[in-house]
Formats: structure tokens, C-alpha cells, sequence
């Protein structure tokens, strides 16, 4: 690896920890310029083909759009929405303005079919997005990732109040973040037992470094106090200094559901906590006081756990860097390739003749493809026959083990059926008792029940009065009776 490429890094990491400074500073531009160039001199090994320093447009606009998707992270940006299209593909394409300025905006196919809405000409909207270019016709663009109605309701407000409050004091300032232990020997966890998001912390602390000792920290994440019980947590661990870095973390909800993270108690508690804190709060979409506070906020618990110990060698992570660069330079290729196909759709005017000189061109191609693959064709079969032959000479037998499990069907089988049979008889047995003791058909064979103007059972004469009315309930229907006179029987 070059030694210019680690002071490249090193300076777009002070350029993200320092907004103030990001692409405002001619000579950060020229730095960054000079860093590019000699990468791409050393990585390609060649720096003495262009001694006079020239470059092609297509090497400046990727270059530009490197540093834009380097220097510029994935943000929120508001804005009301103008000139909105959607093309055949999918792909949305609209700019976002406001009073004084504009940009141009596309959310691809993948992105626009999670959108819980479709935006329309003059909606005030968010959206969160990555400064690119679309280097074809050297256009800087937004590529939308995700997209919202403008305004979240009080609790959002509360929370601009509360982070501006904090940050005028001084909370977040980068020089009071804490660098992360290389190799912790262990790692503390503030969150719920019940939680999802422990399981997932725990899994990936015992994949990435088994060798590392864990301490739950443990308190309610959600309701009423629950604020309280995690500032409680946290300074009890600070206070007892058993772990080298501590994980503040709880899986996704709603801003109501992650509330707890934005109280004030938390934050001040996290800011005087003497270890080093990770704030796994919600999804990579929310953001909390206690992402601001902490010395390193993770998009996710997981990625909290990952962030909190070291599980591969150092040239791992650079060459994960490079897989970055390469993803992000496929993508943006990929993007480019179908903006210009949705540019080229419209621009299309007789298709029959394109598609007919296509389907010539394709034939072409499929013949010189079949006579190319007919060789490496054979002697894959060739090999596949081998190996098959070679599998079946080492497939176990297991004809005794099927006829055993199809005696086993067997006798469940018939042990389901006596066993179903005789619960039906017992429950016809049951049925028929609960006919009998029916008193509807006791009422049937001539007997009648007396009940008195409130309902009640009459069974002794003595309760009844001359000139009383009593219902007499038959098995067809009641009957009102008044009585004339009563008798009763001596014994």
C-alpha cells in the first residue's frame, strides 16, 4: 500500500470530523487534488506518461464525483419538490429548490419502491441523499435514498430544541470524543435483558471476538423513567470501571418508542461517563441526543458490537476500504448507465428498425457463443458424469432406514386413528348424559316451572298469595297466571 494513500485518509477523516472546513478552503482543494493524482499515478504505476499533468473530462468528472461521495456524507436535505417525472423504469427524477437555490434529484427504481408515498409538484419534502455527479454531462445531483413529508410533529421539535441547547454547550465538540481501545478486554451493554437488539450484540461480539469479556448493564429502554434508569446504568458503570468501551443500544421504533435516548439526563450522563461510549440506538435512519453526545455513534446495535472490537488484521480494513471505493464506483456506473437509457428511451423514435438491427446483432452473437462454449461445454459434461459416477459410489445406503421410518408412519398413523376414536366415544357418551339432564325435555313430557314477578323459582305453595300473578313456563312457550286461592298438602 502506498504511504500517500494513508495520508489521503487521514485527511478526509479530519475533513468529516470538521464541517467547517469540508471543500470551503482552496488549499484543502488543492491538497486533495495533489492526493488524487499521486494515487492514481502509484496505484497505476505509471508517472512519467503524463509529465505535463493534463487529464481527459472523463477523468475529472470522476474524479469530482470520488470527492463529492468522499467528503459529502448521506444527509437530509429539505426542499419542495419541482419538475417531478417518472420514467418507464421506475427511476423518479425531480429537483428540489427552495427560495434561493435548486438541485437536480433522482431516486432510482430500488429506492422509490419503499417511498410510502409518491411526491408530487410543490410538496415540501426531506430526503436523504448522496451528493454525486452524473459525469456524462457533468451534472452534480442528488441520488435519493430515502424520502419523507417535511416536518415530524412536536417531539422532533423538542429534539432540535434539546440537540441545539447541548450543542451550544458543548457536548458534541469533537475534542471531547474519546478514541476507542484498540484491543478492549471487555465491553459493557446498556440495554434491556428482553431486547432483540442484546441478542444481536452478543452474537456478533462471540463471532467477531470470542476472547472478549461482556458486562450487561441492565434497565428498561422504553416507557415512562425509562430515561432515568439508562443515565442510572451508564453512571453505575462508569463508577465501577469494569469495561474498556460500553455499548448504549436498543433495536428500532418510532421517535416515541426511542424517546428515552433524547432526554437530557442520558446525555449529560454519557458526556461525563469515563468510558468510552457507543450509541447503537434505533435503525442507520434514526438519530438520537445520545448518537450526538457519545464518543461514536453505530447505525445499528450490531454495528455497535462491530465497532467495539477489533476482529481482523489491519489490512483487512484497508482492503474494505477498497471494496468500498469499487462498490461505490460500480454503482455509480451502474446509476449513470441507467439515467443515460432513460435519456436515450425518450430520444428513441423508431424502435421496430433498432430492435430488428439488435435481434440481427444478438444472432450474431449467440451463434459465435454457441461455437465458442461447445468445447468448454464437453468437457464440462465430461467432468459432471465423473463426479456424479463418483457420488453415487459414495452415497450411503439408506433403503433400511426408509422402510424403518415407513413402519414408524405406520404405527403413528393407526395410533392417531384409536386414539381420535375413542375420544369421539367418549364425547357421544358425554353428549348424550347432557341430553338427558336437559330440563327442556323434562319440560316436554307435561312438567311446567313456576316463577314468581321477580323471576324466582317458586318450589313450596307457602310462597304463593291469593290474587298473585305467576308465570308458568311450558315447553312451547310461558303462560301469566293468577291465583285464586292456595292449598297445601299436610303431612
Amino acid at each position: 500500500m502506498p504511504k500517500i494513500f494513508h495520508i489521503k485518509i487521514k485527511y478526509l477523516e479530519n475533513l468529516c470530523y470538521e464541517p467547517s472546513g469540508l471543500l470551503h478552503a482552496n488549499d484543502d482543494l488543492a491538497r486533495l487534488w495533489t492526493v488524487f493524482r499521486l494515487e492514481t499515478r502509484m496505484n497505476t504505476g505509471n508517472t512519467t506518461s503524463n509529465p505535463s499533468g493534463i487529464i481527459s473530462v472523463s477523468e475529472l468528472n470522476q474524479v469530482v464525483a470520488k470527492l463529492l461521495e468522499r467528503n459529502i456524507p448521506l444527509t437530509w436535505v429539505s426542499g419542495e419538490v419541482s419538475n417531478f417525472t417518472r420514467a418507464a423504469s421506475g427511476h423518479w427524477y425531480f429537483t428540489l429548490k427552495d427560495a434561493s437555490a435548486q438541485v437536480r434529484a433522482v431516486m432510482f427504481r430500488g429506492r422509490a419502491q419503499y417511498a410510502n408515498f409518491t411526491p408530487a409538484n410543490g410538496d415540501k419534502v426531506e430526503v436523504r441523499a448522496l451528493a454525486t455527479l452524473y459525469a456524462p454531462r457533468g451534472e452534480y445531483q442528488l441520488s435519493v435514498e430515502a424520502i419523507r413529508r417535511s416536518g415530524v410533529g412536536n417531539l422532533y421539535e423538542a429534539f432540535l430544541k434539546l440537540k441545539e441547547k447541548l450543542q451550544n454547550e458543548g457536548l458534541f465538540d469533537a475534542e471531547h470524543k474519546r478514541e476507542l481501545p484498540t484491543f478492549p478486554k471487555t465491553v459493557g451493554i446498556v440495554t434491556s435483558p428482553q431486547a432483540a437488539a442484546l441478542r444481536d450484540v452478543l452474537t456478533t461480539l462471540k463471532r467477531r471476538a470470542p476472547h472478549v469479556s461482556v458486562i450487561l448493564y441492565p434497565t428498561a429502554v422504553q416507557g415512562e423513567g425509562a430515561g432515568d434508569k439508562i443515565a442510572q446504568a451508564i453512571a453505575t458503570a462508569s463508577a465501577r470501571a469494569e469495561c474498556d468501551v460500553l455499548i448504549v443500544c436498543r433495536g428500532g421504533g418510532s421517535i416515541e418508542d426511542l424517546w428515552s435516548f433524547n432526554e437530557e439526563v442520558v446525555a449529560r450522563t454519557i458526556y461525563h461517563c469515563d468510558i468510552p461510549v457507543i450509541s447503537g440506538v434505533g435503525h442507520e435512519t434514526d438519530f438520537t441526543i445520545a448518537d450526538f453526545v457519545a464518543d461514536l455513534r453505530a447505525p445499528t446495535p450490531t454495528a455497535a458490537a462491530e465497532m467495539a472490537v477489533t476482529a481482523r488484521a489491519d489490512w483487512l480494513g484497508e482492503l474494505e476500504m477498497h471494496a468500498q471505493d469499487l462498490t461505490r464506483a460500480f454503482k455509480r456506473r451502474l446509476n449513470e448507465r441507467a439515467q443515460t437509457l432513460d435519456w436515450l428511451s425518450r430520444r428513441l423514435v423508431n424502435p421496430r428498425a433498432a430492435i430488428m438491427h439488435e435481434r440481427v446483432k444478438l444472432e450474431n452473437l449467440h451463434n459465435r457463443l454457441q461455437n465458442a462454449i461447445r468445447t468448454p461445454q464437453a468437457r464440462a459434461r465430461f467432468a459432471l458424469t465423473n463426479l456424479e459416477t463418483r457420488l453415487h459410489a459414495q452415497l450411503p445406503e439408506t433403503r433400511h432406514r426408509r422402510q424403518q421410518i415407513t413402519d414408524l408412519q405406520r404405527r403413528l398413523q393407526a395410533n392417531i386413528t384409536s386414539t381420535t376414536q375413542q375420544h369421539r366415544h367418549a364425547l357421544q357418551a358425554l353428549s348424550t348424559q347432557m341430553e338427558l339432564l336437559n330440563p327442556q325435555r323434562t319440560l316436554e313430557r307435561g312438567y311446567a316451572m313456576v316463577t314468581d314477578a321477580h323471576g324466582k323459582l317458586i318450589r313450596n305453595p307457602n310462597a304463593l298469595q291469593p290474587r298473585a300473578s305467576v308465570t308458568v313456563k311450558l315447553a312451547e312457550g310461558t303462560a301469566e297466571v293468577g291465583i285464586a286461592s292456595v292449598q297445601t298438602v299436610m303431612e
